[in-house]
């Protein structure tokens, strides 16, 4: 009786002290399911407060116990429970929700990712992402609508357009629904490594990367943007928006908003909605690692969840406030169900077609609760729409070679019908031709470049455009012409479809098996050889080079790493010889890029090799491709 009596005391006491607390000792632990609020922009813990641009965003665990303990000490500001149903905004500039087709474009900003290489499954991968995250959130985009999943089932039920009036909390029938993203929402994916992103970016300028993105992906009316989400993602060790201190995990709006740091972004291709999407497992269980998985199965738990979240508010609230919100708290679909742990809405892991993704839960208006899975909404109709991108989007060619692209479209809203392609190229000089002239959305076609003998050297732009019905979309290829003479690399990319301009020593062959163009080079063979295999080329460093990157593809079988490829880069000028790629082994059959720093004026000789033991059982070989001069 002394310990209940005891006990009750102290709970007593704990309550009186938490509504005491100022804004700096409040503690964290995961949120519940009770997600009334107060309105964001009042609550001085909110991410929001003050920073009004930042719709929809994801608070730290921590962050959320202080927001809901300062609700709980302010009575007068918490709405009643009805007050979670979330009400039409009536659009901004026309635009409501995503009522159409998904189209997610992912944009890895700044060269603090590192390195770029191809998984297996063609997803973009970072030497500074060792724990995966972007292909993991490559692989969600694609899964999403596959599998049939129903996460996105529950934001299939709001609406916009015509059929539905600013207020409503429930949407026709005939209304635009939001669309399922049949197929996946996956649309693209850029690494933006022009430079470093800033320490510690402001929304304008999140905003005009997104609109740069845009601009990338071939995206250039607002038409092609109309349901488009551009998501920035962050390396590890940026501070995008300060989210170190500000509380959050990531938040999104669109370019237009007065309010974002900053200023509003100028776009000159309509509305861009956009993501700031932080680096969050920096932040560890604060933005959601291992929230519903122990070990390293939850590593990436906050990746998924965080991006869901913003997804879905932005297909929901596109360009904010316009969509769907709250009308007492300013909270979005996502917001009222952040950070639930157990019960009804709980986080939990959502099969797709592609594999498993850690989720948490959106607000269902028709269930009025948190779901984790609804049948999907049918709504009214749309038209056939589509995207179009490039890859990859820039070729160096020698005089008298030729490179290719693939030229892919994707459904963006309606379905497959046919797009009919064309390219033009400018200035005059090499020649474009596309195999097949026209395709099914969703299939691609092949860019062929072909430069003449004569051709001058400089920098030519391709533009494909593909047409289908009314709509109309381009993209485009930068060629560089590259000299022949007075120093440089010759036939860097193979499209000679010889070793013309290398010195071959061991076992060496042209291959079809390449990184871009027709050709490359294969060192080694497919039957075992004894020893190093070769080839070099020695040359001079025009004025205005400063480096040298080629790619490499290894085969290497070999479990106790007798063999490898390996490179070698002599200074011939200076005397000295540096190791530009150390002995490497292994069978993922991926692409990698390796980079060095050159003097202009210098001559070098590149040596690229590969070793092989001769053992029967691991014969070893090694494409090399796109050595290039910049």
């Amino acid at each position: 009786m002394q310990k209940r009596a005891i006990r009750a005391f102290a709970v007593s006491m704990f309550v009186l002290i938490l509504a005491a607390l100022t804004p700096l000792t409040v503690f964290a632990a995961p949120a519940s399911q009770e997600n009334t609020a107060s309105s964001l922009d009042t609550n001085p813990y909110s991410p929001a407060y003050q920073h009004s641009y930042r719709h929809g965003a994801v608070p730290t665990t921590s962050q959320q116990v202080k927001i809901k303990a300062y609700q709980q000490t302010h009575s007068s500001s918490t709405p009643a429970a009805s007050a979670n149903t979330l009400s039409y905004g009536g659009g901004i500039d026309g635009i409501g929700v995503t009522s159409g087709k998904e189209k997610v474009y992912l944009v890895f900003w700044g060269t603090q990712w590192g390195t770029q290489s191809t998984d297996s499954s063609g997803n973009l991968t970072f030497s500074n992402d060792s724990a995966g995250a972007a292909p993991r959130l490559q692989n969600m985009f694609k899964g999403l609508g596959t599998g049939n999943e129903l996460w996105s089932g529950v934001m299939t039920q709001y609406c916009d357009g015509s059929g539905v009036s600013a207020g409503a909390t429930s949407c026709l029938s005939s209304a635009a629904h939001v669309g399922y993203p049949t197929g996946g929402a996956f649309s693209g994916v850029w690494y933006d490594n022009s430079g470093a992103e800033p320490g510690t970016a402001s929304g304008n300028q999140l905003a005009n990367e997104a609109i740069k993105a845009a601009g990338h992906f071939g995206n250039t009316t607002a038409a092609s943007n109309r349901y488009s989400q551009y998501v920035v993602l962050s390396a590890t060790g940026t501070n995008p928006d300060g989210w170190r201190t500000g509380g959050f995990c990531a938040w999104h709006d669109y370019n237009g908003d007065t309010t974002l740091s900053g200023g509003a972004a100028s776009s000159p291709y309509g509305d861009i909605a956009f993501t700031n999407m932080p680096y969050v497992l920096d932040a560890g269980s604060s933005c959601g690692q291992n929230f519903v998985n122990s070990g390293s199965a939850g590593t990436l738990d906050g990746f998924t969840m965080v991006e869901g979240h913003e997804y879905s508010e932005t297909i929901t609230d596109q360009n904010p406030a316009g969509g769907w919100t709250s009308s007492s708290s300013g909270q979005e679909n996502a917001d009222e169900c952040a950070w639930i742990s157990s019960g009804q809405g709980a986080s939990a892991n959502v099969t797709m077609g592609n594999g498993t993704y850690t989720m948490q839960s959106t607000w269902s208006n028709d269930t009025n609760r948190c779901d984790i899975s609804h049948p999907i909404v049918g709504g009214g109709t749309t038209t056939n729409d589509f995207s179009i991108s490039a890859s990859p989007t820039s070729l160096s060619i020698a005089p008298g070679g030729s490179g290719t692209s693939t030229i892919s479209t994707a459904v963006t809203s309606g379905s497959a019908g046919t797009v009919s392609l064309s390219a033009s190229i400018s200035p005059s000089g090499p020649t474009a031709s596309l195999s097949p002239t026209s395709v099914t959305a969703g299939s691609s076609s092949t860019l062929t470049v072909s430069v003449g003998s004569s051709v001058a050297t400089g920098t030519y732009t391709v533009s494909v455009t593909g047409t289908e019905g009314s709509a109309t979309h381009s993209t485009s290829v930068t060629v560089t012409v590259t000299s022949t003479s007075g120093g440089g690399i010759t036939n860097g990319g193979f499209e000679t479809g010889s070793l013309s301009g290398w010195t071959s020593s061991g076992t060496t062959s042209i291959s079809t098996t390449v990184h871009s163009g027709s050709y490359s080079a294969r060192v080694g063979g497919t039957s075992p050889t004894n020893g190093d295999s070769s080839i070099s080329q020695t040359f001079t460093v025009p004025s205005g080079k400063t480096h040298l990157t080629f790619w490499y593809r290894v085969y290497c079988p070999d479990t106790l790493t007798y063999d490898w490829a390996t490179s070698t880069l002599k200074d011939n000028t200076s005397g000295t010889t540096s190791t530009v790629l150390a002995k490497t082994c292994n069978t993922n059959g991926t692409w990698v890029q390796v980079s060095a720093t050159v003097t202009a004026g210098h001559s070098y000789t590149l040596k690229l090799i590969s070793h092989d033991d001769n053992y029967a059982g691991d014969a070893t070989y090694t494409n090399y491709d796109d050595v290039v001069l910049s």
